[in-house]
C-alpha cells in the first residue's frame, strides 16, 4: 500500500483570503515504511510574508525571492503522489491550501484518498492533546529538532506517529535473527543428538514363559467360558 505524508508551510491560515503555500513535504510510504522518496519544495508566495507566519516557520521575503511559484513544480508535486493515499495532520487545513493553488494554475483538485492523523489521534486518545508536538512526545519520538516548523521535517516526524497511530511498531519483529538464530542451532542440536532405536514390540521367549506361568495359576478363567 502506498501512501504519501505531506506537510505545508503556510502565508496565513485562510487561502480563501489570499493565503499561499510557502513550503511542501512529502515522503513516500509503502506498507508504512519509508522508502526514502521525498518531494520537497519552497515556494515564492508573490506576497509579503505577514510576521506572525514568519514567527511559525522563519520563511521570509528574502530567502523565498528567488524560489518558483507552485505552478511551476504543481506537475511534479502531482506526479510524485500519483493515486497513493494522502496522510495529513488536520487534513483540511492543508487540502485547503493545495487545491487553492491548484486551482490558481488551472488544475483539478485532489481527489486522493487521504488519512486525517488530528481525527487519528482524537478517536484513540479522547479529550487529550493532538498536536503534532504532542503526541511526539507521547510516542517518545524525538522532535528536539523541531525550532521552527518544516513541511519535510513535519512529515518525518508525522510519519513515525503516523506509524504509532496505526498500531505501533512491531518491535519484536527486530529479535527475529536472533529468534531465527535459536530455532536453527535447536534443529541443528536435535539432528546431531543420538536417537535410542525403538523398544521392540515383540515378546522375548523369556515374557512368554513368564506370561504362561501366571496364566496356569489362574482357576476357571473367564475367556474360557466365553470361549465355551
Amino acid at each position: 500500500m502506498r501512501e504519501i505524508v505531506l506537510d505545508t508551510e503556510t502565508t496565513g491560515l485562510d487561502p480563501l483570503a489570499g493565503h499561499r503555500v510557502v513550503e511542501l513535504g512529502c515522503i513516500e510510504l509503502v506498507n508504512l515504511v519509508a522508502t526514502g522518496k521525498t518531494f520537497h519544495a519552497y515556494f515564492n508566495p508573490e506576497m509579503i510574508m505577514p510576521a506572525g507566519a514568519q514567527d511559525v516557520h522563519g520563511l521570509s521575503d528574502e530567502f523565498l525571492a528567488d524560489k518558483p511559484r507552485f505552478g511551476e513544480r504543481a506537475e511534479e508535486f502531482l506526479a510524485f503522489i500519483g493515486d497513493a493515499q494522502l496522510v495529513i495532520h488536520n487534513a483540511q487545513f492543508d487540502l485547503g491550501f493545495l487545491n487553492a493553488e491548484l486551482a490558481r494554475v488551472g488544475k483539478a483538485r485532489l481527489v486522493n484518498a487521504y488519512v486525517d492523523t488530528v481525527s487519528m489521534a482524537r478517536k484513540k486518545f479522547p479529550g487529550q492533546r493532538a498536536s503534532l508536538d504532542s503526541l511526539c512526545e507521547r510516542f517518545g519520538v524525538d522532535n528536539s529538532g523541531r525550532t521552527k516548523h518544516g513541511a519535510l521535517l513535519d512529515s518525518e516526524l508525522l510519519a513515525e506517529v503516523y506509524l504509532e497511530l496505526s498500531g505501533g511498531r512491531q518491535r519484536d519483529l527486530g529479535l527475529a535473527p536472533e529468534l531465527a538464530a535459536q530455532v536453527v542451532t535447536g534443529v541443528a542440536l536435535a539432528a546431531a543428538a543420538t536417537i535410542r532405536p525403538p523398544r521392540p514390540h515383540a515378546p522375548t521367549s523369556t515374557e512368554i514363559a513368564a506370561h504362561l506361568a501366571f496364566l496356569g495359576q489362574l482357576s476357571d478363567p473367564l475367556w474360557l467360558k466365553a470361549d465355551g
